[in-house]
C-alpha cells in the first residue's frame, strides 16, 4: 500500500495541511475520503510516519553516542570545537526525540476515530453474521494496535532519561573545558552506552511491531 501522502497531489496536500492546522479533523476525514483513502488507510500512513521519525531518532542517538566517546577519547587541543559538536548533537536528539512523541500522537489520534466510527457502524449491519465477523476484525486490529502502541510508549519513555542524562554532561562540559572534565566524563561512558543501547533495542522493537501492523492492514 502506498502511502497517502506519496500518493496525492501538491495542491491536496497542501490543502489538507491547512485543514490540519487548523483543526478541522473531520474536514481532513471527508477530504481524503473523497480521494479514496478511508481512517483505515490513514492510520497505517500515521504508522509509517511514526517508524520513520523512530528509526531517525534511533540512528541520531546513534550519532551523540559516537560524538560523546570522540569526546571522551579527546587527547588535548581546542576544547569548545568539541563541546560545540556534543552541543550540536545533543540538540538535534531532542528535536528527533520531539518529532517522534508528535507522529505517536497522531497515530492514537486516528486510531481513536478509526475505532469510534467501526463501533458506530457495527450498529448498522442488518446482517447478524457480517456484523459478527465485523466485531471480530475489530477486536483482532485493536489487539493488534493496542501493542502497538505500547511498544510505541515505551521506547518514548526510554528518550528523556537519555535526553536529561545527554544534557546534564552537555552543561557540565560548557562550564568545565578542561582535561579534567574529559577525565569526569570518560568515566560515565559506560552507563551512556548502556542508557543508548537500551533506548535503541526498544526503538527496534517498536519499529519491527510497526512493520508487523502495516503488513496486517495491508493484507487485509
Amino acid at each position: 500500500m502506498k502511502s497517502a501522502r506519496k500518493r496525492c497531489g501538491t495542491a491536496v496536500l497542501a490543502m489538507l495541511a491547512v485543514l490540519t492546522l487548523a483543526g478541522c479533523q473531520t474536514a481532513y476525514y471527508g477530504t481524503m475520503e473523497k480521494f479514496g483513502y478511508e481512517k483505515r488507510d490513514i492510520l497505517v500512513d500515521r504508522v509509517e510516519d511514526a517508524r520513520g521519525a523512530q528509526q531517525e531518532a534511533k540512528q541520531q542517538f546513534e550519532n551523540a553516542l559516537e560524538q560523546f566517546i570522540a569526546v571522551t577519547d579527546f587527547q588535548g587541543g581546542e576544547l569548545e570545537d568539541q563541546y560545540r559538536k556534543l552541543k550540536s548533537e545533543y540538540d538535534a536528539s531532542e528535536s528527533r526525540a520531539g518529532k517522534v512523541s508528535d507522529r505517536i500522537r497522531d497515530v492514537e489520534r486516528v486510531a481513536r476515530d478509526l475505532f469510534a466510527e467501526w463501533e458506530h457502524e457495527l450498529k448498522q449491519y442488518t446482517s447478524q453474521d457480517l456484523r459478527r465477523t465485523s466485531e471480530r476484525q475489530l477486536a483482532d486490529t485493536r489487539r493488534h494496535y493496542d501493542t502497538l502502541i505500547d511498544k510505541m510508549r515505551r521506547a518514548e519513555h526510554r528518550i528523556e532519561p537519555v535526553l536529561n542524562a545527554f544534557r546534564d554532561r552537555v552543561l557540565f562540559l560548557k562550564h568545565n573545558l578542561n582535561a579534567q572534565a574529559i577525565s569526569s566524563l570518560r568515566a560515565d561512558r559506560a552507563e551512556v552506552e548502556s542508557d543508548i543501547a537500551a533506548l535503541v533495542a526498544e526503538m527496534n522493537a517498536s519499529i519491527a511491531e510497526a512493520d508487523a501492523f502495516i503488513q496486517r492492514m495491508s493484507a487485509d
